[in-house]
């Protein structure tokens, strides 16, 4: 059991990408492992940017994603919320980054996620397609390798001092990190999804933007692809399950039909024919978490480890941020910097402090939609949260979220979710009185905590570190290096 690799990746999406090039580049030995055989479709394709401009940028990656001729993406446009009129929010969140990077992009997955594989490869990773990974290789003491089966169909086993699981929400190795899934009832929904060749555009400077409407069943996306492609989704209950496995394609058009502000946008466009993008995809569209994001020896990041509700377009953040922090640990305990239990201590906590700060701005975020006649939305407000689900909200927050002690006392949830959605709403309605240069929206906690990461990621980016981070967030918090690939003893 030698190890052949000092980290094993399963999985080259975004997140797997991520963590070989962030672990190549720091000149060690990676495999990747992946399934498919790049390009692949997947769904996903709104990003922030917190990915665009800071994970790309520490990896080195920005400039080719730049030059990729993807949509740009200047923030969002809803309508949701008392107001019937749409409003839009800007991603120009504080005057310390400059204009390029308060914006992200709309992308086709199959060529985002191509062009992070490949440049894996390119900085040192060697990246294996058309192999499965079966299981892990593990004694009593940790995780030593992986059992795959390779594109000629060859069983192999391979060893390394880390494996990281990448490999999406139906990993097959997430149960070798202990502790079950813990699904949300809050968030159990549906999505049915497909596109259309083209589409009517939002007014400039917003005809980028992502789109999203509130309408009686659920809320639908509208993203802007390319000028001949836009992608067209609907989150609802489960109720409607029967009428989308029955016809899916009918269920999706007739969602469409429901929600006028989409609609109009459609009208007389045709459904796309050009494959992949020519069929009706659905998927359970369930949020969910591990009670664990690592074991020695494995670490899980990506869909493997959590998903959340997409209506902030927060998928490949979460994925690609969390991949960078089980890197820096790797990266850490390899050249002896943090002992690895400290390092990967650090990953879990701050990568459940990400996923809870998204948890909680969408909480909030739900409850602003005042249809109370419609069984989806009367079923999304902080008052339906089951106290099963706010127990282990408190149990994944470990009073990260806010730093509020609140979060450590279950029962405490609810006043501080309420108070968080009110605080929102209020902010939101400001947007229509307000000029340009002062967003209310930053004003209210709720976001500040949501997008802080992001603008520290971004900084990293610029300027080598979080331009406020001069000491741990925390005490006893580790501070990423100036490369932001490791971890830096807290000073």
């Amino acid at each position: 059991m030698t190890p052949e690799y000092d980290l094993i990746v399963v999985g080259g999406g975004p997140a797997g990408s991520t963590a070989a090039a962030a672990v190549a580049l720091r000149g060690h030995r990676v495999l990747l492992l992946e399934r498919e055989t790049f390009p692949r479709y997947q769904i996903g394709e709104s990003l922030l940017p917190a990915t665009v401009h800071g994970l790309c940028g520490i990896l080195g990656v920005a400039d080719e994603v730049a030059e990729a001729g993807f949509t740009v993406k200047r923030g969002g446009t809803m309508r949701w919320g008392r107001d019937p009129e749409p409003w839009q929010f800007s991603f120009a969140m504080t005057p310390r980054l400059p204009e390029p990077t308060a914006t992200a992009f709309q992308v086709e997955r199959s060529r985002f996620d191509e062009i992070l594989l490949r440049h894996a490869a390119r900085v040192g990773a060697e990246v294996r397609e058309g192999s499965q990974v079966r299981r892990v290789v593990a004694d009593e003491e940790r995780v030593r390798g992986v059992e795959y089966t390779d594109a000629d169909g060859n069983a192999r086993t391979v060893y390394g001092r880390y494996v990281i699981d990448a490999s999406g929400n139906t990993s097959r190795l997430h149960s070798g990190v202990g502790g079950t899934r813990v699904y949300s009832d809050f968030f159990r929904n549906l999505a049915v999804f497909g596109y259309f060749a083209g589409g009517r555009r939002l007014p400039e400077p917003n005809s980028g933007n992502i789109f999203c409407a509130a309408f009686d069943a659920g809320w639908l996306w509208y993203i802007p692809l390319r000028d001949d492609l836009t992608s067209v989704g609907a989150v609802i209950s489960p109720e409607h399950n029967p009428a989308v496995q029955s016809d899916p394609r009918a269920a999706w058009r007739d969602l469409i039909r429901a929600c006028p502000e989409v609609a109009e946008l459609l009208d007389g466009v045709p459904v796309a024919t050009e494959p992949p993008y020519d069929q009706v995809r659905v998927r359970k569209d369930w949020s969910y978490w591990k009670k664990f994001f690592w074991t020695p020896g494995m670490a899980l990041v990506g869909d493997a480890a959590c998903f959340v509700d997409p209506v902030l377009s927060s998928g490949v953040h979460l994925a690609t941020y969390g991949a960078l922090l089980a890197a820096r640990a790797v990266n850490s305990a390899l050249d002896g910097s943090v002992p690895e239990e400290r390092g990967f201590a650090e990953f879990e906590a701050r990568y459940r402090r990400e996923y809870g700060v998204f948890y909680e701005f969408l909480i909030a975020f739900y409850d602003m939609e005042r249809n109370e006649e419609s069984y989806f939305w009367s079923a999304k407000k902080v008052t339906k949260v089951q106290s099963a689900e706010a127990v282990a909200f408190a149990e994944l927050a470990g009073g990260l979220v806010s730093g509020d002690t609140a979060v450590l006392r279950p029962e405490g949830l609810g006043e501080h979710w309420g108070a968080a959605a009110a605080e929102l709403d209020g902010a939101v309605e400001r947007l229509a009185t307000t000029d340009d240069r002062v967003n209310p929206l930053l004003s209210t906690r709720v976001v500040g905590d949501t997008f802080r990461t992001g603008n520290d990621l971004q900084e990293q980016a610029l300027y080598g570190g979080p331009l406020d981070a001069g000491a741990p967030a925390a005490p006893g918090q580790l501070v990423a290096s100036a490369d932001g690939l490791g971890w830096d003893p807290a000073r």
